[in-house]
């Protein structure tokens, strides 16, 4: 099985055999393929142990933003931390339901956009949203929004962390096809194709097609949209300061502070509500 990570839960367009065009947030086959190369628990380079240091001593609830299938989650929970998900996909939330009855754990789980959620919280001492899920965000405007509605959901002193990640020198075209074996009849085929690279918007574009195989024969496709939008680190320094946060602090590849100093690093960035 060769893995991939898929990053970004937007739009997808669903395809079945003699069924109507069906249009999903994140469908079943992406569902599917996340669950695989992102298991519940499973850290990405130390990611998971760097969130539960920087989390130390809240006690309060935790937002994990973009909360997929519960990678991080999980382990979160088994910490005694108090984490509510939210996630726009349905079947990511029902993926994640499913491994915290695995897991033998609780967590309020929502549907819902970054915007203008509405938990029925009025605050939270943390808001998380690793795997770079940040990037998702198309537009310096729609981040703004975020940002502030982050803030606007945080105890003073409360804290907020996320990942970005860079651009790894793209070629427009670049095709790569992945298998991935669901059980001994059954696979899925990702093939991933670059169709716009924007340096001025700083965005890339791809065309991901999920499809399933059951002995031989193709049962079912789905079409993706994949937009990646990179952050300069002033650039997002001055975002979060624009919505309120101070003491922002920028580390490199899950080593607090630790100063980046190549794009290819996993940059973790932290502020402050005062």
């Amino acid at each position: 099985m060769c893995h991939i990570y898929i990053k970004n839960r937007l739009t997808i367009i669903t395809f079945v055999k003699g069924a109507h065009t069906m249009y999903n947030n994140y469908g079943s086959l992406a569902t599917k393929v996340y669950e695989l190369t992102k298991p519940a628990g499973a850290s990405i380079n130390g990611d998971i142990d760097y969130y539960i240091e920087r989390l130390e001593g809240i006690t309060g609830k935790i937002l994990e933003a973009g909360v997929g299938s519960g990678r991080m989650l999980i382990p979160l929970l088994e910490e005694n931390l108090d984490v509510v998900g939210i996630d726009a996909s349905s079947d990511m939330l029902a993926m994640c339901q499913q491994n915290l009855v695995t897991n033998q754990l609780k967590a309020e789980l929502h549907t819902g956009n970054l915007i203008d959620f509405n938990l029925g919280y009025e605050t939270f001492e943390g808001i998380i949203m690793p795997t770079s899920t940040f990037c998702l965000i198309e537009t310096e405007e729609l981040a703004i929004k975020v940002l502030t509605n982050f803030y606007n959901h945080l105890t003073s002193k409360g804290k907020l962390i996320f990942d970005l990640d860079l651009p790894f020198y793209p070629e427009l075209n670049e095709t790569s096809i992945s298998t991935f074996e669901v059980s001994d009849k059954e696979l899925i085929t990702l093939e991933k194709k670059i169709v716009e690279i924007d340096w001025l918007k700083q965005q890339i574009v791809s065309h991901l097609t999920y499809s399933q195989w059951r002995n031989g024969e193709l049962i079912k496709t789905e079409l993706q949209p994949f937009l990646l939008r990179w952050y300069g680190l002033t650039e997002v320094t001055l975002l979060l300061e624009k919505a309120g946060f101070k003491t922002i602090t920028i580390s490199a590849d899950y080593d607090y502070l630790e100063t980046p100093t190549d794009s290819n690093q996993t940059i973790t960035v932290e502020a402050h509500k005062e």
